[in-house]
């Protein structure tokens, strides 16, 4: 069994964009107003490009914000910041679809055709960002990146191919692509990259970007892990390599594969549409709505089906009363699903969102929708993702409005303050929020704005 230490100690209102309207001062038009100084209101048109931005918060001194001088203050900066408690925007050059935080590092992907498709920042001391190359030395690498950086990607044809997603884990990554299937990179003293451990391998300035064999079908999505990964294929089987030892790979044993396998158990037949983990348990989404869990239960994440700690193989989760389940998200002790009416069930150990005085649950608790904005003058809100770091929750509506709740480690729920947030609030964030990563102690948004 994994140790509690290595399993978990890491290294309010903005403008909805459908009537977005600025005021000038300026002459007015209305000839009855002549030489009066009235706003006159100018809105977006309909055919207005709407521009993708990026946003990040939490802890910087890693680099995994990707603002140098954050952590070594310029000349227009005095002081170096530690914490970001509010959404600071991250430039880039290209439009980011998929991003992921891992244990003081992040990873960011646009969909370009371009030679580069994939940035990191943050730490690298296993080369979980690729080898980046000081600049005093080409055979050595940065142990802290600290400004987005390209991940150079051995692919064949790399101006046909389109990176699909990123994910991260505590010290490697994962990167999807639609026609070359599965990169890994980092540490792989689990076999969580895919390959053969290989003993006494230095990561620290490794070159090693390996493509990931063996699925029976072409890989959709992938999910990390602390030191395991998660694979799902396009005709729904959940493939898994890694660390073993609370039964997280699912594959019925507690030991480390260092090649992916086909995770068999209550799963066998059944078509997958999501998988999620972050911390030693996992989670399963079928297409007809139905939840499996395994792994780690030390936390209750499991309860429903076993008193056990652990469950090395996968298991049907009975949910009473929950509907139908779209999407599920897993931390490290803490358990979230959404189902297909927009609602929020959680459970598990932490903070889960219900007050301070509900701080574990074996059965799911449903956050009440009006703490996600539903009310009288707006009855439709409904959450269309949700998405789970270390030990916080976030959801997004589908107005683009983002809700956190759960332990600020390091300032990573963006709320402005340093203290946890036991009710889901609303981040401030300038634009239609599309997706959000957690992490450890940061969170990096997505973001979609008029202005």
């Amino acid at each position: 069994m994994a140790s509690p230490c290595r399993r978990l100690c890491s290294p309010h209102v903005t403008s909805g964009l459908q009537g977005c309207a600025y005021a000038t001062l300026s002459k007015a038009s209305n000839p009855q107003e002549k030489g009066s100084n009235s706003p006159v209101f100018q809105y977006v048109g309909k055919h207005k490009k709407p521009n993708h931005k990026v946003f990040v918060w939490g802890f910087s001194f890693t680099g995994a914000l990707g603002i140098p001088s954050f952590v070594v203050p310029d000349s227009g900066r005095k002081k170096p910041r530690k914490y970001q408690y509010t959404p600071y925007r991250l430039e880039t050059a290209e439009q980011i679809s998929s991003a992921a935080c891992g244990y003081g590092f992040t990873l960011i992907a646009s969909p370009t055709k371009d030679v580069t498709k994939v940035w990191g920042m943050g730490l690298n001391k296993d080369s979980q960002l690729g080898f980046q190359r000081t600049q005093h030395s080409r055979h050595q690498s940065y142990d802290y990146v600290l400004e987005p950086s390209p991940v150079a990607l051995p692919l064949t044809e790399p101006l046909q191919t389109k990176v699909l997603q990123v994910a991260c884990g505590r010290a490697h990554s994962l990167v999807l692509t639609d026609q070359e299937g599965v990169f890994s990179l980092g540490n792989n003293s689990y076999g969580q990259c895919g390959r053969r451990i290989v003993e006494d391998e230095v990561y620290s300035g490794s070159h090693i970007i390996h493509k990931i064999e063996g699925f029976s079908s072409r890989v959709i999505q992938v999910a990390c892990g602390q030191d395991h990964s998660l694979f799902l294929t396009k005709t729904g089987k959940v493939f898994a390599c890694g660390w073993g030892a609370d039964g997280q790979t699912g594959l019925g044993h507690h030991n480390i594969s260092s090649s992916p396998v086909e995770v068999g158990g209550d799963l066998a037949g059944v078509e997958v549409q999501q998988i999620s983990t972050y911390g030693d348990c996992s989670l399963a989404v079928s297409k007809d709505g139905q939840l499996y869990g395994w792994g780690n239960s030390e936390y209750r994440q499991l309860a429903s089906v076993t008193e056990s700690t652990q469950i090395n193989s996968p298991r049907h989760l009975p949910l009473r009363g929950c509907g139908k389940v779209v999407q599920a998200a897993c931390g490290g002790t803490q358990v979230a699903i959404l189902n297909d009416k927009g609602e929020v069930y959680v459970w598990g150990y932490g903070i889960l969102g219900k007050g301070p005085n509900l701080s574990e649950s074996s059965t799911p608790e449903k956050i009440p929708s009006t703490l996600f904005g539903r009310s009288e003058f707006n009855p439709s809100a409904v959450i269309s993702r949700i998405r789970c770091g270390l030990s916080h929750f976030a959801a997004v509506t589908d107005r683009g409005e983002l809700f956190v709740w759960g332990k600020n480690v390091r300032g990573c729920l963006g709320i402005g303050k340093k203290e946890d947030q036991y009710f889901p609030w609303r981040v401030t964030v300038p634009g239609e929020v599309v997706d959000v990563a957690c992490g450890v102690d940061h969170m990096v948004a997505l973001v979609r704005s008029l202005l």
